[in-house]
């Protein structure tokens, strides 16, 4: 049995060292180049196991994996600490300008998408002999459909686009999970079919607790944190404020049963428009921006790393593999639904434009917020199947269009880069 400090030293080591040899040798993103490495070297044990099965060679690090609660370390742990953290660096002046856009992607971009995804993967399990019902099928739409926010900002990063399509894309990444959480939560009472209420009063009233409260009580906890930083000019404590807002406003957002996510997102927002501004002196900016530049990337890494080597303790049905390669294209379609829509249907406000919608599809990448909710999801016929086929499109999103986003990207968008520079 590994300790807490065993699996903590053996997922940093590890980080450490894929990430040196990324950096030295892998022409990709820092966590492009660390997934890549971790799920090479989870095949390569695989096979090493599987061609010498009494040896067992492994399994002392298949132990190690089976004590994380991937479920728990994502959504409990590194969630919080990771969108509070791509929050705070928002321009919120212009989140505001590009707010309707956002909106629309966030909430009805994410409902179209669930919907797609979930009717044609009903149809294509079917097809393939491996059938599923509609109300897993609509589980899956809505654990795949928001994307990840972890993934989209890391990916950024490294890609130069207009300001207001990157606001619009960090604005949609950091609120449609919070939207498609409650999707998620929402479908997955159909699907199990646990005796809840599942009347349209009670999903809206679920709805309205869900995302109002959460965004409520981040307004609330963050501009409490703000008033306090103000009253001071103390870096080491403005810093301790800062993550002292991430853990107990997620943590009551829980204990209330609000959402989490939209929670820190409202905070992060708060204190990093507001708290260069009025709260900060120069001295705490930079510390306070550098602590959480630093736990981004940090956390970021370890995340990447656990997905990579979570093939180790996977072990997929054939028929469901299958079913996998199919959702790829399927979630690709929804995604090129979702984003050109809303751009049609208001082509006559040029409040969104269709010239975009290239790459906002290719841009709509899912990360380990998808792998945790199929994680999460109760024993049942459909599992099995869900789980290859996040696991097949979050590898893909990452590791093929996470690298290729800046060629899609000067491909297509290159006209209004130049225009506004």
């Amino acid at each position: 049995m590994f300790s807490l400090l065993d699996l903590a030293a053996i997922l940093l080591t590890l980080s450490a060292l894929f990430g040196w040899l990324s950096h030295k040798f892998i022409p990709l993103p820092q966590s492009i180049g660390l997934l890549v490495m971790s799920v090479v070297v989870s095949i390569i044990l695989v096979g090493v196991d599987i061609a010498f099965p009494a040896e067992h060679l492994f399994d002392a690090l298949t132990e190690a994996l089976l004590q994380i609660d991937f479920t728990s370390v994502v959504m409990n742990g590194m969630l919080g600490f990771l969108l509070f953290a791509g929050a705070l660096h928002v321009d919120l002046g212009k989140l505001r300008s590009r707010a309707i856009p956002v909106a629309i992607l966030a909430f009805f971009g994410t409902v179209i998408s669930t919907t797609v995804v979930g009717l044609a993967f009903c149809g294509v399990s079917r097809l393939i002999g491996h059938p599923m019902t509609l109300s897993w099928a609509l589980v899956f739409g809505a654990l795949i459909s928001p994307t990840d926010p972890v993934a989209v900002l890391s990916t950024l990063k490294n890609v130069s686009v207009p300001s207001n399509l990157e606001v619009e894309m960090q604005g949609e990444a950091l609120f449609n999970d919070g939207v498609g959480i409650v999707l998620f939560t929402i479908l997955l009472r159909f699907a199990a079919g646990g005796g809840e209420d599942t009347s349209s009063t009670a999903i809206s009233e679920l709805l309205l607790l869900e995302a109002g409260g959460g965004v409520l009580l981040g307004l609330v906890t963050g501009y409490i944190a703000y008033q306090a930083m103000r009253l001071i000019d103390d870096y080491p404590i403005e810093v301790l404020i800062t993550l002292a807002l991430v853990t107990g406003t997620y943590t009551l957002a829980q204990r209330l049963h609000i959402s989490g996510p939209l929670s820190v997102v409202a905070a992060g927002l708060l204190i990093g428009d507001r708290g260069p501004r009025y709260a900060m002196s120069k001295r705490t900016q930079t510390y306070v921006f550098g602590l959480w530049t630093l736990i981004d990337e940090i956390l970021n890494s370890v995340l990447f790393l656990l997905i990579g080597l979570e093939v180790l303790v996977l072990r997929f049905e054939p028929l469901a593999l299958l079913a996998a390669g199919a959702a790829i294209p399927i979630v690709l379609a929804a995604r090129l639904f979702a984003v050109a829509l809303p751009p049609l249907l208001f082509v006559w406000s040029n409040l969104m434009s269709v010239y975009n919608v290239p790459f906002m599809t290719w841009a709509g990448i899912r990360g380990g917020i998808s792998v945790a909710l199929a994680l999460s999801l109760p024993d049942s016929a459909a599992k099995p199947t869900i789980l290859a086929a996040t696991y097949a499109v979050v590898l893909f999103c990452i590791i093929v269009q996470g690298s290729t986003l800046g060629i899609v990207a000067k491909k297509t968008i290159r006209t209004q880069i130049r225009s506004e520079n």
